[in-house]
């Protein structure tokens, strides 16, 4: 396939992805994304919440408000994915794109809240679209196993490198562009 093919493709996603996201009707309570051309939607929970806004608070010492993201979407590298991420970190330089969407190389971090319909997109193709994107660190809380899963040094693809820690103890992400510790031990269980 030629650059100008590639290029054609991801803008006819693209366009797709706009229409699909303007004719979405997403009920209050509940949050959608696509992944992979799959609309997928699922109802907010304490537990989810409560995480996400854990994460959030922690990352606020280091990180100005404007570089946090929850919920925002961002699009993908892939056939079809545009993500709303529980947590996005852009990169202090970051800028919106003509439409209001953050670009992907500007995501320095990502993290995921396990919810039981959907958690096959969060350790599957989330996962394999956010190393694409080269998105430097992606953690997966997965409030059910109890465990967070950090994700780094994406290459081809994939992540080289993952870390599991139990809740209760510190996901050291000081070796990560992050350079900070973040504390699970108020991070509740499903």
């Amino acid at each position: 396939m030629t650059v100008l093919e590639v290029r054609n493709e991801m803008a006819t996603d693209k366009r797709f992805l706009d229409e699909l996201f303007d004719r979405m009707t997403v009920p209050e309570g509940y949050k959608a994304e696509i992944v992979e051309g799959t609309v997928f939607m699922w109802p907010q929970r304490d537990t989810h919440w409560e995480i996400t806004m854990d994460i959030l608070e922690q990352l606020r010492f280091t990180y100005p408000r404007k570089q946090l993201k929850s919920d925002v979407r961002v699009d993908y590298p892939g056939h079809l994915n545009g993500f709303a991420s529980d947590v996005t970190l852009v990169a202090e330089a970051a800028e919106k794109n003509g439409e209001g969407l953050w670009f992907c190389e500007d995501v320095e971090f990502v993290a995921e809240i396990i919810s039981k319909g959907t958690a096959q997109n969060d350790y599957g193709p989330k996962k394999t679209a956010y190393a694409l994107a080269e998105v430097p660190a992606y953690l997966i809380a997965d409030p059910y196993q109890g465990k967070c899963h950090l994700f780094t040094q994406p290459k081809d693809g994939e992540y080289v490198s993952e870390l599991s820690v139990a809740f209760g103890a510190d996901v050291d992400m000081t070796t990560t562009h992050l350079g900070l510790t973040l504390k699970t031990d108020e991070f509740p269980r499903d």
